[in-house]
Order: structure tokens, then C-alpha cells, then sequence
């Protein structure tokens, strides 16, 4: 992985695309499309431009390296089940008994020495050019604006290094970066991150923090950043582990930080206490814009790189993306992590349309009555498992948790109200559901036992069912009805919202015997012939405590909410492709889309 580029030609089947493109909207549109597409792969574009400033680069971007399941795989080296069962054996380590076993376990121990960062006391490569603080330009680099209401360009692959006040502990983390002129950049680490207990440290203490941001180098770097690592461990710990080799790290040459030698790009500074500044908005990984708000800002004060830098980016909007596949290496690594905590825990997945924090799902053995209530509560208290919105469980005895239909109908089957849990906890950051920041509703959802006994009573076809809606309900737009063979079957209508839903729910209920399960969304933005993107957008837009009722059938308001649903915070909009780029692009014969293209992944 020295030489991502060629490692990439050869592994990853490259598309390299030597057109000039902007570095605003242009490249990453193109970006966005491909890692849609069953067949993604990494894309390197060679000319980057910023034509509104009429700068071309000699820097060239490359974007979607985890563009699939095989090329992340390739990445790792190896199955990211083979490196959770390395985890999984750490953890059941016991001292050996007798000189057999200690001989034996020799070579695990000594394997174990790979895994610690190793300091080098030269310089790296990525310190091969350096621009010191009065020559500092932030648009020296191609950093992207990817959406048109963005409120600047941002670094989406940036490996942020940050070290505790006393220099116990140092993060890596992977945060998104605002470029607010020539020589300062947006801190956007969310409340919950190291980076921000960090920040804290130096806050009280009145000291500012040193920083350094990487870009670029062995992909396995962007991954760690983003892993869930326990608070106080460094995740290049991680990469040594997976790897099987140090990471080879270098001192910043402005602060006392580390970073890996390898990098192309590192931007080192200080971040003062007192400083905060209006950060976003952005088109962030849920599909939505997460809306302004302050945050600290850095000073650059100084830019070190390689002599042939590649700038590394992704792209991040409605699923999928990259982080799909990124999510999956985690998932499968940290299962063993899991277990301690949910002994009884057979796999867990997390889909990419459910933007991971908001729905799990789980496959356990059940033993005693409350065994999955017990599981629910303990996935709500730890790490980052605490931001999961929406769990559900099922059974050993369930289908694959990837065979996601035939697992819809196993879970009908046996949804009954009186084992769904309702509460509240901590959400992530980005939640723009919930009345509060921060706080928000839990959904838990029991499908461990038996099938229920008691079906539908009746059933119609769905346009005589939606006009008896209609004769009750004027704002309901369109219906349609899922699963109607299983017990629970999934009515989806849209609607021209006037009001708080809770009065249409309360219309309907004299409609109970042809309705078991009632979602409803707004009627612009949404197809009711489109499954997957109806989940994206109903476990984005629900906060349980508010817009679940589970009487006399189970509904779900999974529209846009409003002063009229007791929600007085600013609705974020969805994150839209320009019609006018991708045209463009298309007509450049650079990417091909169709209208049922553009519709299967809501793009305009």
C-alpha cells in the first residue's frame, strides 16, 4: 500500500478520469453516481480544477477506495471475520499452563509487538515539501464542495490527531473539516467524540490544543478513524493489529503529535479555546443537511506534504456510499467486542439505509423471558452503540440478517405491541428528529418468539382501501400495501400534510380490521414503489416517543415535522444532486444516468 495509486490499478480496477472537472459539485456528482452503481469502483481524477478561483491542480483526487465489499476486503488483507476471530481469541486469552502451552504461545506474543505505533525519529515522506505559516493557502489543495446549499468546501477524509491535555492519550478521528479561508478550517467533532472530551481538557485549563490533520496514505488509516474504539485507545493500535506490522509514525513539525509517515498531506495547527466560529451547513452521511452551529476553529500553521501528493475524499449523502462498506469491515470486527456485554449475541447488522446509528438489527439466544428487554438496554448504555435509535431482535432460529426480505417477514410475523419498548437516551449528533438535541426516543422491538396467532381480519386491494382513506382523510395522496401474507402486513400511504398525523391515525381507527402496521410520509420526496429508500426515510424522520402509537394498530409518522407536531427546531432539508451538473457531465460522456436512475436513489 505504499503507492496507493498503483496498489489500486492493480487490486481495485481503478477509472481514472483525466478530464479537468470543478472541485465544486463537479467531481463529486461524478463520485456520488459511481458508488451506486452494483459494479462501483475508485475513481482518480487526475485534473482537478476550482474554477470559480481559475486554479488547476497538480494534485489529483482520489475518491470511493472502499468502493465494494471485494476491494474492502483487499484493503484489510484479509476477511474482516478473520480479524475479528484475532480480537475474539485476545479476549478469551488465558495464561497458559505448562511449558507446551507457553511454548506454543509464543509466537501470539510475540506477534502482539506489531501492534504499537513505531516513533520514528526521522522525518517521513509526508514531510518531504513544507509550507510554513505566512505562505499557508488552504486552496493550494483540491478540497470539494460536494452539495449546492454547502456552506463552504470541506476535507471529508481527513484523519484528525488530537492528543489529551496531559499527552496520555492521543485519537485519531475522522471529522469533517470547513475551509473558512487561506489558513483556518471548521472543527466539526461532535459532542460524543474523543476529540471533543479533548477539547474540553484544554478549555478549562485555558491552553490551546495542537492539532494535526492527515490526508492520504494506506486507506487502512480513514478506517480506524472511524472505528468505535474504547475512550484512551489510540486506533493505530488497530491498524497494527490488522495490519500485522507498526504503523509507522513521525513527529508533527509544529506540535507534539504523531502522525503516519505515509500520508500525502498533513496540516498541522492550534485550536484556541476561546474561538468558535459558524460551521456547515453540510450534506451530511444521513441524506440530510446537518444545519449551521458553532465550532472551534484551527489556525494552520503550517502545511507539510509529499513531493507527488494524492488527495484522498468521499463522498457522503443518501445511501450508498463508501461508508457502506466501511461499516460492514467494522461491523464484522467489532462483534467480539459486543459479546462481553450480550454474551448470548449471535451477529448483529447495521444496514447502510438505516444510516447504521439509526436501526440495528440482531440475532441472539434467547434464554429466559426479558432476555432481548435486557439486550436492548445493554446495545442503549455502551459506546457507540448508545446512538442506535431503532433496535430489533430476533432469534437464533431467524433468517441470514443480510436476507433482508425473508427477515421482514419472519420479524411481521411476530411483531405484537406488547414487545415493542418505548424510552428515551442519548442520539447521535446528527439526529434531527428528536423535539431536543441529543435526547431522543428508543424503539426496541422483541421478535424472538413465536409467530403471533391473530392476522389481518380483512383485506382489500390497495386502491379500494385508499379510497375509503380518502372519504376520511383528504390530505391521504397514495397507498400501497406490503407483506400481506404475514401477520402484521405494512400499509405505506402519502400524504399533503396539513397537520399534526395524530389526528389522521385517530381518523383511521375506524379502519383497525384492515390495518395492522400504518406508516405514513410526506407525499413529495417519496415512492411507495421504493422500499429502501422509504426505510432511509422513516428511521430519519421518527423519534419513537413521539410518533409511534401502538393503538389500536401500530402507526408510524415517519413525515417531515413542524411547529404543528410540538418540534420547534429547523427541519433539515434533503441533501439533492444540480440537475444542471449532472447533465453536464452526462452530455461530457463522463456518467450515465436515466430518470429511473435518478429516482431509484432519490437524486433530485
Amino acid at each position: 500500500m505504499e503507492d496507493v495509486i498503483e496498489w489500486l490499478k492493480e487490486h481495485g480496477d481503478l477509472k481514472i478520469i483525466n478530464e479537468p472537472l470543478d472541485v465544486e459539485l463537479e467531481i463529486p456528482h461524478v463520485a456520488y453516481l459511481e458508488i451506486k452503481r452494483e459494479s462501483s469502483r475508485p475513481i482518480l481524477f487526475t485534473k482537478p480544477i476550482y474554477k470559480s478561483k481559475g486554479i488547476e491542480y497538480d494534485m489529483p483526487v482520489l475518491m470511493n477506495i472502499f468502493a465494494n465489499r471485494a476491494i474492502t476486503q483487499k484493503i484489510f488483507g484479509k476477511h474482516p471475520d478473520e480479524v475479528a476471530e484475532g480480537i475474539d481469541a485476545l479476549l478469551k486469552f488465558k495464561p497458559p499452563k505448562g511449558l507446551k502451552a507457553k511454548l506454543a504461545m509464543l509466537p501470539k506474543l510475540f506477534a502482539l509487538k506489531n501492534i504499537f505505533p513505531k516513533r520514528l525519529k526521522s522525518k517521513g515522506a509526508c514531510q518531504e515539501v513544507i509550507i510554513q505559516k505566512s505562505e499557508v493557502d488552504l486552496d493550494m489543495l483540491p478540497i470539494l464542495k460536494t452539495w449546492d446549499e454547502d456552506g463552504g468546501r470541506f476535507i471529508t477524509m481527513g484523519q484528525v490527531y488530537t492528543m489529551s491535555l496531559d499527552g496520555s492519550m492521543q485519537n485519531l478521528g475522522m471529522y469533517r473539516l470547513q475551509q473558512y479561508g487561506k489558513n483556518r478550517l471548521g472543527m466539526h467533532w461532535q459532542i460524543h467524540k474523543d476529540a471533543s472530551h479533548f477539547f474540553d481538557q484544554y478549555q478549562k485549563a485555558g491552553k490551546k490544543m495542537p492539532i494535526s490533520i492527515a490526508i492520504g496514505g494506506d486507506p487502512l488509516y480513514i478506517w480506524c478513524g472511524q472505528a468505535p474504539m474504547p475512550y484512551g485507545m489510540f486506533e493505530l493500535l488497530l491498524y497494527g493489529f490488522v495490519r500485522g506490522k507498526n504503523a509507522r509514525i513521525v513527529k508533527s513539525m509544529t506540535n507534539d503529535i504523531y502522525i503516519p509517515a505515509d500520508v500525502d498531506v498533513v496540516i498541522e495547527g492550534f485550536v484556541d479555546p476561546e474561538l468558535t466560529e459558524i460551521e456547515g451547513p453540510f450534506g451530511d452521511h444521513t441524506g440530510y443537511y446537518t444545519l449551521k452551529e458553532s465550532f472551534p476553529v484551527l489556525e494552520v500553521e503550517a502545511i507539510t506534504m509529499k513531493k507527488n501528493p494524492v488527495f484522498q475524499a468521499t463522498v457522503v449523502g443518501k445511501p450508498p456510499l463508501e461508508d457502506k462498506y466501511m461499516g460492514w469491515a467494522t461491523e464484522r470486527i467489532f462483534l467480539p467486542m459486543l459479546k462481553p456485554m450480550a454474551p448470548d449475541l449471535i451477529d448483529y447488522n447495521m444496514p447502510e439505509n438505516g444510516v447504521f446509528h439509526n436501526l440495528i438489527l440482531a440475532k441472539m439466544k434467547t434464554l429466559y423471558k426479558g432476555h432481548a428487554q435486557q439486550f436492548m438496554h445493554a446495545f442503549w448504555g455502551v459506546g457507540q452503540m448508545s446512538f442506535v435509535k431503532h433496535a430489533i431482535f430476533v432469534g437464533e432460529d431467524a433468517p441470514h440478517l443480510e436476507d433482508h426480505e425473508a427477515l421482514i417477514r419472519h420479524i411481521l410475523n411476530r411483531l405484537h405491541r406488547d414487545k415493542i419498548l418505548i424510552t428515551e437516551g442519548i442520539v447521535d449528533h446528527l439526529d434531527h428528529s428528536s423535539p431536543e438535541q441529543f435526547v431522543g426516543g428508543k424503539l426496541g422491538i422483541d421478535a424472538t418468539g413465536d409467530e403471533v396467532d391473530n392476522g389481518i381480519e380483512l383485506q382489500l386491494e390497495d386502491q379500494e382501501l385508499l379510497g375509503m382513506m380518502q372519504r376520511i382523510d383528504e390530505s391521504i395522496r397514495g397507498l400501497k400495501q406490503y407483506m400481506l401474507d404475514t401477520k402484521n402486513p405494512i400499509c405505506i400511504i402519502t400524504v399533503d400534510k396539513q397537520g399534526s398525523q395524530k389526528y389522521l391515525i385517530s381518523g383511521l381507527h375506524k379502519l383497525s380490521p384492515y390495518l395492522k402496521v400504518l406508516i405514513i410520509v410526506d407525499e413529495q420526496g417519496n415512492d411507495l414503489d421504493n422500499p429502501y429508500m422509504l426505510i432511509w426515510r422513516v428511521v430519519n424522520n421518527i423519534d419513537a416517543q413521539r410518533d409511534i402509537i401502538l393503538e389500536p394498530f401500530i402507526a408510524v409518522d415517519g413525515t417531515n415535522k413542524n411547529e404543528q407536531d410540538g418540534y420547534d427546531r429547523e427541519w433539515p432539508a434533503d441533501t439533492l444532486c444540480n440537475r444542471e451538473v449532472l447533465e453536464s457531465l452526462r452530455d461530457r460522456g463522463l456518467i450515465d444516468w436515466d430518470e429511473t436512475f435518478v429516482h431509484k436513489w432519490g437524486l433530485l
